[in-house]
């Protein structure tokens, strides 16, 4: 049997180096599998933290997106809203100035004195239209402004003949309230009442044009306004 050599220090040199190189490069084999690992793992992270923001970020957005699109509209909405009622406003504005003037007119004119045979004229019908309202009363009082006593006085005197006449010689009794009295303020016309003083018909010029202004007024908006007098106004 044959006893082995031992090795010379050049030989123990060369194995350390071989051995060395060996586990240097084991090592570098290893951190380059370690450093890859880590790359995959970063990027798998990166990606799951992108799509995360991303969707986030998306999230954020359509509802910030939802929020200006309704605030838009609750803007537009409330801007039309005001542009209408202006418009409804100035209507109503020019409607109520309208009813007014022609008010003020009945009152510079008829109701006022000017003209007392025109006048007597149009007091007789509100009277005989009363009276035949009451056509079972025996007896009716009317109550005008005390400046009117003589006009109303003819004008009831008349109503009654024509009412006696059309009613086949039914008679009643008109009188003139001597206490109370319309207010100074009133265009002109007649309230006639009952014989007890608790029925009345407001035929004076100021409830006449209340009455006109009620009926009149889907044709006067649909003259000036072109609303159709049969629906309700649009914008």
């Amino acid at each position: 049997m044959s006893t082995p050599h031992a090795l010379t220090d050049t030989q123990v040199t060369t194995e350390l180096r071989k051995m060395t190189a060996f586990i240097r490069q084991e090592a570098l084999e290893k951190a380059r599998e370690i450093h890859l690992k880590a790359d995959e793992e970063f990027s798998i992270e990166k990606s799951k933290l992108v799509r995360s923001e991303t969707s986030r970020i998306d999230t954020e957005y359509t509802k910030k997106h939802t929020q200006a699109g309704m605030s838009q509209q609750i803007t537009k909405s409330t801007l039309a809203n005001k542009q209408r009622l202006r418009i409804l406003s100035a209507r109503q504005e020019l409607l109520d100035r309208l009813f007014e003037e022609a008010g003020t007119k009945v009152a510079d004119g008829v109701g006022k004195g000017k003209g007392e045979k025109s006048y007597e004229a149009v007091l007789k019908n509100l009277i005989l239209e009363g009276l035949y309202a009451m056509a079972d009363e025996k007896r009716v009082t009317l109550r005008c402004r005390e400046k009117d006593d003589a006009v109303v006085k003819k004008a009831a005197e008349a109503a009654g003949k024509e009412f006696k006449e059309k009613m086949k010689g039914r008679e009643v009794k008109v009188e003139v309230d001597g206490k109370e009295r319309l207010g100074k303020e009133t265009s002109g016309g007649v309230i006639i009442l009952d014989h007890t003083g608790k029925i009345d018909i407001n035929n004076t010029f100021d409830e006449r044009m209340k009455l006109l202004e009620t009926d009149a007024l889907p044709s006067v908006r649909e003259t000036l306004f072109g609303e159709n007098k049969n629906r309700r106004f649009k914008e």
